[in-house]
């Protein structure tokens, strides 16, 4: 198919672009990150930017806010030659991005937050709280984004964060916002919050570039796309003459399945119970209050909720990794059940409990290690792998590897490579590779597509199906709402440690959003 342009040429252009960036190139020690690309971006429009991990994405927005120095090519802003060589060029010519990890300061007060590095001045130059608190008020009524200035940051929920982040941008005078994956932590009535905020800024003369791996987030909300592919414009597309398929297809290059194809789950015995789980923090507070499920074999468990409410606790406390003050965890494999509570992450992979960790390389990989050692991580003392656990089987591992790399399908030419040279969409099957060639009885799978691009997450969807037929227990742990709407045979929502209700995947996201905030759905007429 060819490719569809939404970019006017310069003949019939009567109005400046916003923003336009001409044959960009930027290359890293074996990387050609940005390859000649070019955007042409609309004032008072909703740009999207797409692409997989690696695509240059965030190495064409660094560069734009003066974070990189490009080795070639031009920008206009407002149809003028622009020189941005740091932040503070990009916020003189109305550029303000709004990160994807918050840059707030959780002791201060919101006005504290907006106007750090611009506070107003009193007598003396004293900072003069009075004032800065008047500005916040005039420019959140004008922009339509109430907030209580004299909040502290700490106490506030992530929606309104990032509503402090956006007022932040708009106090140092942006026309021109660049959003880096800002729905990623967001229930979905805080999604919908932020999507009337942009527009709201649209309909006042901003200019939104949203970066986004949400595709239905792309037709619901913006005007034109540029897709990225391999460092490299792949298209530009009207957003309202496209679809999720064409712009998935320009994105890895190839036919994509977007939904996750599945039959009715077929649950056999429980496998993995779960009652009175007790855990604390590592501030020392109790962090799980009291968590009582089950997985039986042949199903997955979805556990969603907004992240920070226990999840990655949970996760910790189920292998091995954090103790439980109290309650139990069980096994049951033939009939027989286990208490695991007692046991170590070693212990419980012993008992066929399998793990797929949120971060993969904090907790999934040894990434200055070989894919060979990677392979084995956490097993290499197994009899398969050693002689008596004192001495390793090279041959017998470096087989494995080959199987794994084979059977998973990692991009990779050679077993003797360092993870940290694999893409991330890579380093993540070689976890799961690892994780699932041992044949589990229960995977916990904690953000198993996180980071990783478009391609590797139908890949690693189809798997976790696969598992699930095989008679494994799953439990999913996402933030991706649409992931576990779609995977998950059940939902568990958690909310401050505690699970509000376990429901089936046919619940909307307005129930599931209602119960990621502590809410509680109302019971059905009869």
């Amino acid at each position: 198919m060819e490719e569809r342009t939404a970019v006017q040429t310069v003949e019939e252009r009567t109005v400046p672009l916003a923003v336009e960036m001409r044959e960009i190139s930027k290359a890293w020690p074996g990387v050609l990150a940005n390859d000649h690309i070019n955007l042409a971006i609309e004032r008072g429009e909703i740009h999207a930017l797409v692409g997989e991990n690696g695509a240059g994405k965030s190495t064409l927005m660094n560069i734009l806010y003066g974070l990189i120095k490009p080795d070639s090519g031009e920008i206009f802003v407002n149809g003028q030659k622009a020189s941005i060589h740091k932040p503070h060029d990009a916020i003189r010519l109305g550029i303000g991005m709004v990160h994807q990890h918050f840059m707030l300061i959780p002791p201060l007060t919101v006005a504290e937050n907006i106007v750090l590095g611009h506070e107003p001045g009193g007598l003396g130059g004293l900072y003069d709280s009075r004032k800065a608190r008047r500005e916040i008020l005039a420019l959140s009524e004008r922009y339509g984004l109430p907030i209580d200035p004299d909040a502290r940051i700490e106490k506030l929920s992530i929606g309104l964060q990032q509503r402090v982040e956006i007022l932040k941008v708009l106090h140092r005078g942006a026309d021109i916002l660049i959003m880096d994956e800002p729905t990623g932590v967001l229930t979905p009535q805080e999604t919908d919050d932020l999507f009337k905020v942009i527009r709201g800024l649209v309909t006042q003369g901003k200019t939104v570039i949203f970066i986004t791996h949400k595709l239905r987030e792309v037709l619901e909300l913006t005007d034109t796309v540029t897709v990225l592919r391999r460092g490299k414009n792949a298209g530009n597309l009207v957003t309202r003459e496209t679809n999720q398929a064409e712009i998935a297809r320009l994105m890895v290059g190839r036919e994509v399945l977007l939904r996750v194809q599945k039959e009715p789950a077929k649950p056999g015995p429980v496998v993995l119970g779960v009652r009175d789980l007790h855990a604390q923090s590592d501030r020392g507070l109790e962090a799980l209050h009291g968590l009582n499920f089950e997985v039986r074999a042949g199903e997955i468990l979805g556990i969603a909720g907004v992240e920070g409410n226990g999840q990655s606790e949970l996760v910790e406390v189920l292998t091995g990794m954090r103790k439980a003050t109290e309650g139990s965890i069980t096994v049951t494999s033939a009939g027989r059940e286990r208490d695991v509570t007692g046991l170590n992450a070693d212990g419980r992979r012993h008992v066929g409990m399998a793990h797929i960790p949120e971060d993969r390389r904090g907790s999934g990989l040894v990434v200055s290690d070989t894919i060979e050692d990677n392979c084995v991580l956490g097993r290499q003392r197994w009899s398969q792998f050693s002689w008596r656990g004192l001495l390793l089987n090279l041959v017998n591992i470096a087989r494995w590897a080959r199987k794994l790399i084979a059977d998973f399908d990692v991009r990779t030419p050679s077993t003797l490579v360092a993870a940290q040279a694999l893409s991330g969409g890579n380093q993540q099957k070689v976890i799961i590779a690892r994780e699932l060639g041992c044949n589990p009885l229960v995977l916990v799978a904690s953000q198993p597509t996180r980071g990783v691009d478009i391609g590797a997450i139908e890949f690693i969807h189809r798997r976790l199906i696969e598992e699930r037929n095989a008679g494994k227990a799953v439990l999913l742990v996402s933030a991706e709402l649409d992931e576990i709407r779609s995977l998950a045979d059940r939902i568990a929502v958690m909310y401050e440690g505690r699970i509000v209700d376990i429901v089936d995947p046919e619940a909307s996201e307005e129930q599931l959003g209602i119960m990621m905030t502590g809410g509680h759905l109302e019971p059905q007429a009869s």
